[in-house]
């Protein structure tokens, strides 16, 4: 958990692949979190990635960082209680407290289940990790 995570917030922005019907949507995020050692993801729920994770929640998550890239697939499931949104906002205070706070009624936290991360590069054998 801990080198997908240093990789995640070390890139800084990365990809989420949702399903819409049949058709891909692809949207960049910005802050991820552990809490009882699962990742969390934070959205609003007024948009439609949400929507779209509440209906199917199959993801995939990548990034570019440092020359490899990480490749996460998982299932992101609401998590609704304010200790998971409080454990998002603190580790993401500077990106989150402009736009949301723990008890507006739209932040959003999600943690990724059956998950498995890869790290690829061009030099050096894929790292596998089961989240």
């Amino acid at each position: 958990m801990k080198e997908v995570m240093e990789f995640l917030k070390g890139a800084g922005t990365f990809y989420i692949a949702t399903v819409d019907g049949d058709q891909p949507r692809v949207r960049p995020f910005g802050v991820v979190c552990e809490f009882e050692g699962k990742l969390y993801i934070a959205t609003t729920n007024k948009k439609e990635v949400f929507k779209q994770m509440l209906k199917n929640p199959k993801v995939e998550i990548t990034a570019m960082y440092k020359g490899k890239w990480i490749r996460l697939c998982g299932e992101a499931y609401p998590d609704d209680r304010r200790e998971a949104r409080e454990a998002m906002m603190n580790d993401n205070m500077a990106a989150l407290s402009g736009m949301y706070s723990v008890d507006d009624g739209i932040f959003e936290v999600l943690y990724l289940k059956n998950a498995k991360a890869t790290i690829y590069s061009f030099t050096e054998e894929p790292k596998v990790y089961d989240l």
